[in-house]
């Protein structure tokens, strides 16, 4: 990588800038100056690598996130959009979408999104810090951000930070902090979140509006994981599944030859009508279904599949995803990948039901782990011995009272300037881009706002921005979004 970075200052309210041993600096900012060609055009930013106090009711700190900020140069922070992108897990840090998607570096890979060594980072010519400003966070045990102890050397409850509804708490009353702090209270304001960072941010946008009085322009949710699916256990939500099943079995090559000539696109329309229409109903109506329909909608779940047709009926026409991943390719002898079916894995054992390990999973920690640690530390000058948690200790998380999916519906019909764009990957088998559809009609079953809400797909995983060729029209649907949701002007029902 070309190294572009001027080091403008360091500001160091905590006074300590490399800490020692596993404490972080409670309050600290580390700037630095750069610049970058964007869309072929030159843009100077600052760079600001921090931590920020969470507060409890006393006004003691309880807390302390990692943050990394970046803020275009010479710019009237009133005027510019600002987002703040959340990761999810939940107790995933912020790196993945931080230095592979928006932000002003991005990770060596190959155009279709696979690494390479030397590991490290490169300019990213998509950022979108010529429409926005961007906030990357780390919630509590991820990246550098840490519980603290109070005077007595004690550490808070967990459960004011691990639990969905907690987890929204703390967060929007940090934010107030960061806008407060930054004088961005007239910027127009928005959330990313990707997977869990999903829900995470569907919740924050009505807790932001109603306890802090901060209302957004707009939400992008990144192959959110909508728990009101997943959690459930209902049969009835497996027929989400079949178009991803579609879609990642045609990019395997294992489709019957009549569907696998065809046109990616041209498939799946028909593939989901199937899945609600057909699919849904059959599944819901259990050991009470008939044996010829059984028999049929077998058939042609194993069309759309790549799947024997007694394997499904094996199943009940319930087929879990782990199975699929083991089962479409184990005459080749490889498994295929959850959160990026196009990725391949060598199993112990052709046998079994599950594969041993999630291969894309394994692929990119071992590639974006040495980045974000390369890069904070020697770009962006904040140096520690804190270890950067990629993944943290969040567990147990409190799953109970799921309402974001309402949450986001209501801070809807509270402010007509918000707007919602979805984001996902047609071969991601986590959090599927038919069940992000799903959600969205599920969101608001009245239709009367679907006019602010749009929806794009790509031809990758999870983290689509990965294959250059998405990266490119992801961040330009997020540069359209902001321009088409930044409104002027009165906006009312």
């Amino acid at each position: 990588m070309k190294k572009q970075v001027f080091l403008l200052t360091f500001i160091t309210i905590s006074n300590i800038l490399f800490s020692q041993g596993n404490k972080i600096p409670l309050d600290t900012m580390v700037v630095t100056k750069h610049s970058i060609q964007i869309k072929g055009q030159a843009l100077s930013y600052e760079a600001t690598a921090g931590t920020q106090p969470v507060w409890d009711t006393n006004g003691e700190p309880i807390a302390t996130l990692f943050y990394t900020y970046y803020k275009k140069s010479n710019s009237s922070p009133e005027k510019r959009p600002i987002i703040f992108s959340f990761n999810g897990g939940p107790g995933s840090a912020s790196v993945w979408m931080h230095i592979a998607y928006t932000g002003p570096v991005v990770l060596n890979i190959d155009e279709e999104g696979y690494p390479v060594q030397p590991y490290g980072v490169t300019d990213n010519p998509n950022a979108i810090l010529d429409v926005a400003d961007i906030v990357f966070v780390d919630p509590v045990n991820t990246g550098y951000s840490r519980m603290v102890e109070n005077k007595d050397g004690k550490l808070p409850d967990r459960k004011t930070f691990f639990g969905i509804n907690a987890d929204i708490k703390y967060l929007a009353a940090w934010m107030n902090t960061f806008v407060t702090r930054h004088n961005r209270w007239e910027s127009p304001k928005y959330l990313i979140g990707e997977s869990y960072g999903g829900p995470r941010v569907m919740g924050l946008s009505k807790e932001l509006q109603n306890s802090q009085w901060m209302y957004l322009n707009g939400v992008i949710l990144v192959s959110p994981a909508d728990y009101k699916i997943y959690s459930t256990n209902q049969p009835i939500y497996s027929a989400l599944n079949l178009p991803y099943f579609t879609a990642a079995a045609w990019h395997q090559k294992a489709l019957p030859a009549a569907l696998q000539q065809k046109e990616l696109l041209d498939i799946l329309p028909e593939v989901e009508t199937f899945a609600i229409d057909k699919l849904m109903p059959a599944l819901a109506k259990g050991g009470f279904i008939s044996p010829e329909e059984r028999e049929r909608v077998a058939e042609t779940m194993s069309l759309y599949s790549g799947l024997d047709k007694k394997a499904i009926l094996d199943h009940n026409l319930n087929v879990p995803t782990r199975f699929f991943w083991k089962e479409l390719l184990r005459d080749q002898g490889f498994t295929i990948g959850r959160l990026d079916s196009r990725y391949l894995g060598i199993d112990k054992m052709t046998a079994g039901n599950t594969p041993d390990y999630n291969a894309e999973l394994s692929s990119w920690l071992h590639s974006f782990t040495p980045a974000i640690n390369y890069y904070l530390r020697e770009e962006l000058n904040f140096k520690t011995d804190v270890k950067y948690n990629m993944f943290g200790d969040v567990h147990p998380w409190d799953r109970q009272n799921d309402e974001t999916r309402e949450a986001l519906r209501q801070a809807m019909a509270q402010n007509p300037y918000l707007k919602v764009l979805v984001q996902s990957g047609y071969y991601d088998g986590a959090t599927t881009y038919f069940a992000a559809k799903y959600t969205i009609g599920q969101m608001d079953p009245s239709g009367k706002m679907k006019d602010r809400v749009s929806f794009k797909a790509y031809r990758s995983g999870h983290m689509m921005y990965l294959r250059n060729e998405d990266l490119k029209s992801s961040t330009d649907d997020i540069r359209q979004f902001i321009k088409d949701s930044a409104s002027k002007g009165s906006a009312k029902y």
